[in-house]
């Protein structure tokens, strides 16, 4: 498909990536930077449209991954500083890992001894996940401190008798926490049961999951409590923001192609949030209503006789984006755009049922202000095919 200049000339379904609002994010991520003295690498594993790579390059250090095929797409398409963590290494992966890894990261005391050597000898610098047992995270699934849990470790005297292998730590236990406080007494637990070691490293991760680009985020307090901390160990401090971000930089837009009454207002969209915002499923949330025919909107996501389902159209029963208080009723043909449909979202879509794979299309401004439209990716029934066997 030629680039288009009309979005409503563009097929449904598509994944929108709206560039003003994607540089606003990572001006405030710039913007920490400068005041902390920390380095920001984009997480991978939330955002990984490659195809947009060369917009955030200038305002990110690097990447961070969690697999083999991430940090190879974080050497070979963003460059700078390329982090390598995994939860666990296969032996049949690590030189490739190595290869591509400015750092590399361990999960457990097994992986750091299996494979030390090697990144040794290769001059990796290596480091070692630290699991703090405490956590901000509202859901168990995503709480990397919930009980039993495997990733990372714990125990400081173990710790402390491999401080001679590693340079630096990794320590992720936010999730969503928008709140500085909290962020701000975490650290200060996590202080004070590692601090001894943290005085022997070059570095420290801290992570992502720490949601700084919300507009009343105190950025400021936070430069300063990172550069504290920096200064306090003398290290260099490094976060992961994913979500921070692309954070409400992207829409899923989608056609109604049927409405129906059953006890209430049904419609159908040509998209499904199991193949296309699979999280919404995982964490049984509402996908937000953005805007309707084009025309930006802000329904409330409200249950009642006169509400509105909208479900996606795969076969699964709960395949739903939410449930509305319209203005009207949706009819057949109707644009819908659910927002916030890039984090978790694009890395996380499937060939559930063999629905249509959303487009991914570009939308920027030129240097008059006009709004420029570019379709970066399609797909088709060949991928379909071919990744089934």
């Amino acid at each position: 498909m030629p680039n288009l200049q009309k979005l409503s000339d563009i097929p449904t379904p598509f994944y929108q990536i709206n560039l003003p609002d994607l540089f606003a994010n990572l001006e405030r991520v710039q913007t920490l930077c400068e005041l902390s003295g920390a380095k920001a690498l984009l997480a991978l594993k939330c955002f990984a449209t490659w195809g947009v790579f060369d917009a955030m390059r200038p305002f990110l250090h690097g990447t961070t991954s969690s697999s083999l095929n991430e940090v190879r797409l974080g050497s070979e398409e963003f460059g700078g500083e390329t982090h390598a963590y995994s939860v666990a290494y296969a032996e049949h992966e690590i030189d490739d890992v190595l290869n591509y890894a400015d750092k590399i990261i361990f999960n457990s005391f097994n992986q750091l001894n299996a494979f030390k050597d090697k990144a040794i000898a290769k001059g990796v610098p290596v480091g070692l996940r630290l699991n703090p047992q405490t956590s901000n995270s509202e859901f168990i699934i995503a709480d990397p401190a919930r009980p039993f849990s495997r990733l990372g470790e714990h125990d400081l005297v173990k710790i402390k008798a491999v401080l001679g292998d590693i340079t630096g730590v990794m320590i992720h236990n936010n999730c969503e926490n928008d709140s500085f406080e909290a962020f701000d007494n975490s650290l200060s637990n996590i202080e004070a049961k590692f601090g001894e070691v943290f005085h022997k490293l070059n570095w420290v991760s801290l992570g992502g999951g720490i949601h700084f680009v919300d507009p009343d985020y105190p950025l400021e307090k936070l430069a300063n409590r990172l550069k504290q901390f920096s200064e306090a160990y003398g290290v260099q401090v490094y976060l992961e923001p994913g979500e921070a971000c692309i954070h409400g930089a992207g829409q899923l837009v989608t056609t109604v192609l049927d409405t129906l009454h059953n006890g209430k207002n049904l419609a159908v969209v040509d998209a499904s949030i199991e193949a296309h915002m699979l999280d919404l499923l995982i964490y049984r949330e509402t996908a937000p209503l953005v805007a309707v025919n084009d025309t930006e909107c802000n329904y409330p996501n409200v249950e009642s006789e006169s509400s509105t389902i909208v479900y996606g159209k795969s076969c699964l029963a709960g395949d739903i984006f939410g449930e509305y208080q319209l203005t009207n009723g949706l009819q057949i043909g109707d644009r819908l755009a659910f927002g916030n449909a890039l984090g978790y979202t694009m890395v996380k879509k499937n060939w559930f049922n063999g629905v249509n794979m959303p487009s991914i299309v570009v939308v920027d401004k030129d240097d008059a202000g006009e709004q420029t439209v570019r379709v970066q990716r399609e797909f088709d029934y060949s991928e379909f095919k071919s990744a089934l066997s």
